[in-house]
């Protein structure tokens, strides 16, 4: 019974934490103004990939959280979810696309570091972070395009 709700409260805070960062800075006319780069997909496709992201990223969270709560793991899982919830009131928020490839670039030395340390605590967990590494790697190259364009 433990697991489940370990499970079940880290699915519904991250995918919770996710919606509301979302939610409350969404792109508005001053993005829409920007110029973006030819592989600048389309918007309709933000909100379906990252609530599978934050579902994975959940899983693997409570997965360490169950093994090994007090490890180094653990400690960047928690940082890597402050830098995603930092990321969209950078860019959106605050309007400053500097600011948000700064935060972007180290949530993604974030995540490599805790796909390092998971690896030999939970070899899954370490998986399941290999589609949000490659979406975080495509979103930094999005966001470098558009501060380097505007």
């Amino acid at each position: 019974m433990r697991t489940i709700l370990t499970y079940g409260l880290f699915i519904f805070l991250v995918v919770g934490a996710g919606l509301l960062s979302g939610l409350t800075n969404m792109p508005g006319e001053w993005y829409q103004t920007l110029q973006k780069p030819f592989f600048n997909p389309p918007s309709w496709i933000f909100g379906p990939v990252w609530t599978l992201l934050y579902v994975l990223i959940a899983i693997a969270g409570a997965r360490i959280w169950l093994k090994a709560p007090r490890s180094g793991a653990m400690q960047l899982w928690f940082a890597q979810i402050a830098l995603n919830m930092l990321w969209s009131p950078s860019f959106f928020g605050l309007e400053n696309p500097g600011l948000a490839l700064v935060v972007i670039l180290m949530l993604l030395a974030t995540i490599v570091v805790f796909m390092r340390k998971a690896a030999p605590i939970d070899r899954p967990s370490m998986l399941l972070f290999i589609p949000y590494l490659a979406w975080v790697g495509f979103a930094t190259l999005l966001n470098a395009s558009i501060f380097l364009l505007n």
